[in-house]
């Protein structure tokens, strides 16, 4: 009874022993599939995001044919990126918009300007109504214009991205590295992703033509009122480009608070809307085109504060010519543009002058007064960045 119990336990023992070995194989297989099942659903999702970016390679064909017009990029950590909001009633859901004309013009142009290291982030728009030469640049058709003096988003209109790239450049002398282009629709959905952003209104809007009816004080736009608070031109605020510009940067502003937030970029059930809304609206250039180049270019923006994502406008006035149009403040606008090609510090302050102000009494600097020298050696101060009318993410325009 003794041999046959202790066969009996020792059986029992093996048994257990097989079951464990059993279960545990199965565990492994179920951790496994789980695992090879998400890295398959992983790389499901990243093909589709990555599959939704339309490359342009036509304008990397007519870049390459310019390329020893274009300028040369003076620091290499930093980055040009040139933003385009396309008028386009072609493609889905964008004639809602309008009659599709067959022609696009740049409805938004804004120059992001990164800096080396990624410590801070300057968005320059650019007016629509501005007077630049535009060169000769060639249509959809293969055909090519001659080179003009007109508004700058004539070379959209004429020649897409890469003409608006060499208009851009000729103007600034800084080298665009990128470019992403958006419509209409696809803007609309990006904000409709981020479950709407909240903006402050100083005054209550009541607008039939941008179709906005909202209260004064702190509001959260959907997708379409978005795209008209945005767009609006002729009957919010005094009518002009200078206002709709002013309420585009403010918007971006709340993009950027809205995007940075951690209940969107720490929540997939968020973040993967947002980039399937986005990805899917953007023509870039080749280099762009794809998750990995996005990543690369946009890894460090994290780091960036708020106070230091800045929003201002090319320094302009009423072209001489036309009241109607704008051009460039000088010696204001170039001191920008150089400023930016070398990656030097700019600031920027709500309501400064005409649009620039660059030290106290007009005297384009802020001095200090060369010491006597019984009050030690004489040192010559750093000149403080120019600061331009304009304003930063981390503003509360409720304050």
């Amino acid at each position: 009874m003794v041999g046959e119990t202790a066969g009996a336990s020792a059986s029992g023992v093996g048994l257990r022993r097989r079951r464990r070995r059993w279960w545990g194989r199965v565990g492994a297989g179920a951790v496994g599939v789980v695992v090879v099942g998400a890295g398959v659903t992983g790389w499901v999702v990243y093909a589709l995001l990555d599959g939704n970016i339309t490359p342009d390679e036509a304008a990397a064909a007519e870049l390459a044919r310019y390329e020893s017009e274009r300028p040369t990029a003076l620091v290499k950590d930093a980055r040009n990126i040139l933003l385009i909001g396309s008028d386009s009633r072609s493609g889905d859901g964008n004639g809602a918009y309008g009659r599709d004309s067959g022609t696009e013009r740049s409805d938004t142009t804004i120059l992001l300007h990164l800096a080396a290291g990624r410590r801070s982030a300057t968005a320059v728009s650019i007016p629509r109504d501005l007077m630049v030469d535009v060169p000769g640049c060639r249509r959809p058709d293969g055909s090519r214009t001659r080179p003009v003096f007109a508004m700058f988003n004539y070379a959209f209109q004429t020649g897409g991205s890469a003409c608006t790239i060499r208009t851009v450049e000729k103007l600034t002398g800084i080298r665009v590295d990128h470019h992403v282009v958006v419509d209409f629709s696809g803007f609309k959905e990006m904000v409709e992703a981020l479950d709407g952003v909240r903006v402050c209104l100083k005054e209550p809007i009541h607008d039939k033509a941008a179709k906005l009816w909202l209260p004064a004080g702190r509001v959260t736009l959907d997708g379409e009122q978005a795209l008209g608070f945005v767009r609006a031109r002729k009957s919010l605020g005094n009518g002009s480009d200078t206002d709709r510009i002013r309420r585009q940067q403010l918007f971006l502003g709340a993009l950027v608070n809205k995007v940075r937030g951690n209940d969107v970029l720490l929540n997939p059930a968020k973040l993967y809307p947002v980039l399937d809304a986005a990805t899917s609206a953007l023509t870039t250039d080749p280099e762009l085109a794809s998750l990995r180049g996005l990543y690369e270019l946009v890894r460090g923006l994290r780091e960036i504060p708020t106070e230091r994502v800045q929003f201002l406008t090319v320094p302009r006035e009423s072209y001489v010519g036309n009241a109607n149009r704008d051009q460039l403040v000088e010696p204001e606008a170039e001191e920008l543009f150089e400023r930016l090609r070398r990656d030097a510090p700019v600031s920027v302050a709500r309501k400064v002058g005409r649009e620039v102000t660059q030290g106290p009494r007009g005297s384009g600097r802020n001095h200090t007064p060369a010491q006597s020298p019984g009050h030690g050696a004489y040192r010559s101060p750093s000149p403080p960045a120019p600061t331009f009318s304009g304003n930063t993410a981390a503003q509360d325009l409720c304050a």
